[in-house]
This record gives C-alpha cells, structure tokens and sequence, in this order.
C-alpha cells in the first residue's frame, strides 16, 4: 500500500502514521524528518535546503519533491505512508508525476479532521524531548515522572512553534496552502475523510478499518 496521510498540525498524523506503518508492514516517511537527516548527512540536497533555512526562507517543492522521492525510491515493494508531504497541490502533482514514472500511484489519501481550537489546546500541552525526539502531553499522554522523558530521563521541553500564537498562524497556513491537496485527491484518488476529534484509539480504530475494507477488496 502507498498511502498519504493528510491533517492540520497537531492532527496526530505522526501517531497514526506510526501505527499504520507498524500493523501494515510499511515505510513511515516523514518530511521533516528527511529533511534533517539529508542536512545531518551533508548530502547536496540538505545543503540546498539548509541554504533556504538559514535565509528564513521556505524551502522550495523540487528540493523537498526530490528528497521525498529519493525515500520512496527506497521503500519496501510493500509500500510506505507520507507523513507531512505533499503540503501544497504542486508537490502533489510532482509527486504523483514521479510516481508515474515508477509505476507506481497513492492508493489511498487519509484526511484527519480536527477543529481548530482542539488543535490548539492540543499543541500547546505537547511536550518533546531534546534528545530523543519523543512526544508527550501535559493531558492524555504524560511521561511517567512528570517533565522527564520516560526513555532518557532529559527533561522536556515547549517547541517554539507550539505555542498558541504561533499555532494559529501555522494553521492559516494550512488552509491556505495545504487544505486544497485534500480537494486535488478527491478528484483523483480514494480519499477517506476521518474525524480526528477523537482519541487517538478512536481515530485509529476508524483508519484501520478503512483500509482494511480497502485491502479485502
């Protein structure tokens, strides 16, 4: 299965993507996780990108398009799930161009819907690691001592981009840009609206039912 897992930040897709890669046997591919291993790596792609951060600029749809398909490329013939890509039409329409050109295509499209202002309760009780990366809640899903990470005992920290100002304006964002990839996929794939106002049991009891109905097909 390919399969391309849409929300707004906060949505929980990387949650959802985890357990869809872990019951299926597929590939997780984050975006931004690529992204920082291509600029820890050196490689002339991470370069590229990190000469557009520096600059405080975004970094443009053919470098981000190239990294993502250099991961797919890699991927198990089982298939992978996107994580935080395509984020604008036209790295969808790059996207499916080099698939095409694999003989591949998305096989099917998740879209979490969530509320904006459960969105931003949500992220402003999320909590990280420094370290390790592991993410925490300050209600549904605490660390066992409270503000350590239960898997290095660092202590846990606010993600700038966490915060409610800036919450709403990555939200703006999204609307803007990255809510008409879900109105591309409809007119082209098998797109399956899941509410993610639920928890994350919940929404991952209806995701798995989807695609199980999909692949019994």
């Amino acid at each position: 299965m390919r399969i391309v897992l849409l929300g707004a930040p906060g949505a929980g897709k990387g949650t959802q993507c985890k357990r869809i890669a872990a019951k299926y046997g597929l590939m997780h591919l984050s975006s931004g996780d690529i992204l920082r291993q291509e600029r820890a790596a050196g490689s002339n792609l991470g370069k590229k990108a990190q000469s557009y951060m520096d600059a405080g600029e975004l970094v443009p749809d053919k470098i981000i398009v190239e990294m993502m398909a250099g991961a797919i490329k890699k991927a198990a013939d089982n298939g992978f799930v996107l994580d935080g890509f395509p984020r604008t039409v036209n790295q969808a329409v790059e996207l499916d161009k080099a698939l095409t050109l694999a003989g591949q295509k998305i096989n099917a499209v998740l879209n979490l819907e969530v509320n904006d202002q459960l969105i931003v309760r949500r992220m402003a009780g999320r909590r990280s690691c420094p370290k390790c990366g592991a993410v925490y809640h300050l209600e549904n899903l605490k660390p066992k001592v409270e503000g350590i990470c239960d898997n290095d005992g660092d202590k846990l920290v606010q993600r700038p981009d966490d915060n409610a100002k800036v919450v709403a304006n990555r939200l703006k964002t999204y609307h803007q840009q990255t809510e008409p990839v879900v109105a591309y996929y409809k007119n082209n794939n098998t797109v399956y609206d899941i509410n993610a106002n639920r928890t994350a049991d919940e929404v991952t009891a209806a995701i798995f039912e989807n695609l199980d109905a999909m692949v019994s097909v």
